[in-house]
């Protein structure tokens, strides 16, 4: 439909430095390489979508100073981590607010790689951006787009 802006979903992950739950590098990257090289000055023309991974820790705990002793134990941690989800999407729902460009932001949990092309099949952006992770571009390219157009 004419009129109707271009979606962007972006791929976006926290800092892995501990107790740091801000935006990492390659997220940063990739939101502000959309902004300079897609959206430019036309901010009307655009809708950004981030989406937020969690990966759940594989035993389920985050640290081995924490003791999870009850079932609200468990909830908390939960809550805990969506905060933190929730503090990493706020990033860039605040930046794009700030620049007029219209946005949605949400979390999944699960492997990255598996939710990310799950919810492009769900929403069917026109465009996928995802931060490189500091590969190189062959093993980047070969890592962000072999599963996501695998027709299965």
């Amino acid at each position: 439909m004419e009129g109707e802006p271009t979606r962007i979903m972006i791929g976006v992950n926290e800092s892995t430095i501990k107790g740091y739950p801000h935006p990492s590098i390659s997220s940063k990257g990739a939101f502000d390489w959309t902004l300079q090289k897609i959206v430019r000055s036309n901010t009307c023309g655009f809708k950004l979508l981030f989406l937020h991974v969690q990966v759940p820790d594989e035993d389920g705990f985050d640290d081995m100073d924490s003791i999870y002793a009850s079932p609200d134990d468990f909830k908390s941690m939960k809550q805990r981590d969506r905060v933190r989800g929730l503090h990493l999407l706020e990033y860039f729902v605040n930046r794009c607010h700030q620049i007029g460009v219209a946005c949605e932001a949400w979390l999944k949990r699960g492997d990255p790689k598996e939710e990310i092309c799950r919810e492009v099949r769900r929403v069917q952006p026109d465009l996928l951006v995802v931060g490189s992770r500091g590969l190189g571009p062959f093993q980047r390219y070969s890592h962000s787009f072999q599963k996501l157009w695998d027709p299965r």
